[in-house]
């Protein structure tokens, strides 16, 4: 069961400006940046609940974003897609590297775009 593997909840924002974003997230909502990479071009603020706001620059257009990227506690993605594939949810991109580890997307039954996310370090199959 694939909620027994979710460990936190990330929201992420493609973002024309990450020095205007970083303001307004921080100055005008109080939000507090544990990382705040200009140069590499990452923010992420870490909220109650084990939730983060991640922010990348890049274009996208409304309504793409932000995404709901679910981080999984123990690995196993690429059997977790199997299972999700087999049982008829969309794929709309497959298993693919990310910062820091693996992600893949998928849509819910009305068409909204989800992530599953998962550290490198942990093992791409359950078991594994």
């Amino acid at each position: 069961m694939l909620n027994a593997q979710i460990k936190n909840l990330g929201v992420v924002f493609m973002v024309k400006d990450l020095a205007r974003t970083h303001r307004f997230y921080a100055e005008t909502l109080g939000l507090t940046f544990e990382i705040a990479d200009f140069e590499g071009g990452f923010l992420l603020a870490r909220l109650p609940g084990d939730v983060e706001f991640m922010f990348f620059p890049g274009e996208a257009p409304i309504g793409a974003t932000p995404q709901v990227v679910f981080g999984l506690a123990k690995g196993g993605i690429d059997g977790i897609v199997e299972s999700l594939a087999a049982a008829g949810v969309e794929i709309v991109t497959p298993v693919t590297e990310a910062p820091g580890g693996w992600s893949v997307d998928l849509k819910d039954p009305d068409g909204h775009m989800l992530a599953l996310y998962q550290d490198g370090g942990l093992p791409r199959r359950a078991g594994g």
